[in-house]
């Protein structure tokens, strides 16, 4: 290891990979392509100085305070930087007072404030009338959604970005950069193979940060052979990562094998191993995210109307695993996981979609009955839209016998409720509809034989 640390004896190869690698133009900007790619807004308005007060968000380790620092050269604007956490109103003033003077001989400022939903009211209303003054750019940092953070005064002056996780690809890019550049590991020879990056790259899980730290740490304990080269094997990888991330590709066969043993468990209704395929999946460095879209997925297609809470359950525990993050999101998937494998099943909603969508492929221009189309002109009229249409709410039992499918498929059912949870009362429900427009149709068709 001392032969290893020789080769990092000057100060500035002694600084954290992550900061030894911080871009310095959009060129060397890696990811957020949808914002700083060529012809992108946030890019023009750079490369044409018309900089405004903004708030970037997104979750850690994608680039905010980075992007804030390449802004303020490129724009020619003094750059100043302090976080939320570490100060007062006092601070804030202060800054504000030589913003002020700054302006008046013309500097511009740019204030980067990261964390910047850590700022109570009134140290965020200090911001306001600097901001509408022009004597800062006003550059924010936030995890959270904005909205609900940061007062609605200060919002409405600020343009909100939103950042990304970074892609898998870019942050192998960013890797093999890190390994070849003069800033990194560029004068050591290393050998780690592509595999091995990407596997550092799916645990990263969209943060460039955890991905150099990671790399960092597998160079500085690699071992160097005769040649020097500093040589990765995987059982050392998988210790930096403590995670079995090697053994699980996300575009491979065993990904779609534990998604498919998640779902197929709680459609059993068997929680202990719904949370085991959650964890294993966790634990092999799987999007989050992923897992509870697929919850999302299940709640309607293997619950639906036999439980309709699962699915706003569902849907918040996703919202959960986009506001925390992994390691703390991991408890709300596997409430999600043991909610929906305890719910009442039932794939009525899902067989109704499916039916649905073989009709509209054999059918894919049925015309719209008269009696629903919308008749706004008075030509629409004369053409008999809307015509013999009946406002349910205007009948007593607030139905009608109208015809609402194409003439094609009319008297098609395509949602079959089952006797499960609450689609029982559905199917209750119904049953009674189907049953009144039939007596309706019988007694409409008695009346007609009579005359």
């Amino acid at each position: 290891m001392m032969e290893q640390l020789s080769l990092f004896d000057d100060r500035e190869q002694t600084a954290p990979l992550a900061s030894r690698l911080r871009p310095e133009s959009l060129d060397e900007y890696v990811g957020q392509s949808h914002l700083v790619g060529e012809g992108k807004i946030l890019r023009r308005l750079i490369e044409t100085d018309q900089v405004s007060s903004m708030i970037f968000w997104g979750p850690p380790g994608v680039g905010k305070t980075t992007l804030a620092r390449i802004i303020a050269r490129q724009t020619r604007a003094e750059f100043v930087e302090f976080s939320a956490v570490a100060s007062g109103i006092k601070e804030v003033k202060a800054v504000m007072n030589q913003a002020e003077q700054n302006r008046r001989i013309g500097i511009r400022t740019l204030l980067f404030t990261d964390e910047i939903h850590r700022f109570n009211k009134a140290q965020q209303d200090a911001f306001l009338p600097f901001v509408e003054k022009g004597s800062i750019v006003l550059v924010g940092a936030t995890t959270e959604n904005p909205s609900f953070e940061i007062n609605s005064a200060l919002l409405s002056r600020c343009k909100v970005f939103i950042l990304k996780a970074l892609e898998e690809e870019d942050l192998v890019r960013l890797l093999w950069y890190a390994l070849k550049s003069p800033k990194g590991f560029g004068r050591m020879e290393t050998a780690i193979e592509e595999s091995q990056l990407a596997a550092i790259a799916r645990f990263a899980n969209g943060d460039a940060r955890t991905a150099l730290n990671t790399l960092e740490m597998a160079v500085l304990n690699g071992k160097m052979n005769e040649q020097a080269v500093v040589c990765i094997d995987s059982e050392l990888l998988a210790q930096c990562m403590n995670r079995r991330s090697l053994l699980y590709d996300k575009n491979g066969e065993e990904h779609y094998n534990l998604i498919s043993a998640l779902h197929k468990s709680m459609r059993n209704s068997d929680p202990d191993a719904a949370v085991y395929w959650v964890c294993r999946m966790l634990d092999g460095g799987e999007d989050p995210l992923y897992i509870a879209r697929r919850l999302v997925r299940f709640a309607s297609e293997d619950v639906g109307m036999a439980d309709p809470k699962a699915l706003p359950l569902a849907v918040s525990v996703y919202q959960a695993c986009h506001f925390l993050g992994m390691p703390e999101c991991d408890v709300h998937l596997t409430h999600a996981a043991v909610y929906l494998s305890m719910a009442p099943k039932s794939n009525a909603l899902y067989e109704a979609c499916e039916a649905c969508k073989r009709d509209v492929r054999e059918y894919p221009a049925e015309p719209v009955p008269l009696q629903i189309r919308n008749a706004p002109t008075k030509l629409m009229k004369e053409l008999h839209y809307g015509e013999g249409y009946i406002y349910a709410h205007d009948t007593e039992e607030k139905l009608s016998r109208m015809q609402c499918l194409p003439d094609a498929l009319a008297g098609r059912r395509y949602y079959r409720p089952g006797g499960e949870g609450q689609e029982k009362i559905v199917k209750e429900r119904l049953d009674e509809v189907l049953a009144w427009k039939r007596m309706k149709e019988e007694s409409e068709a008695a009346s007609d034989g009579v005359k």
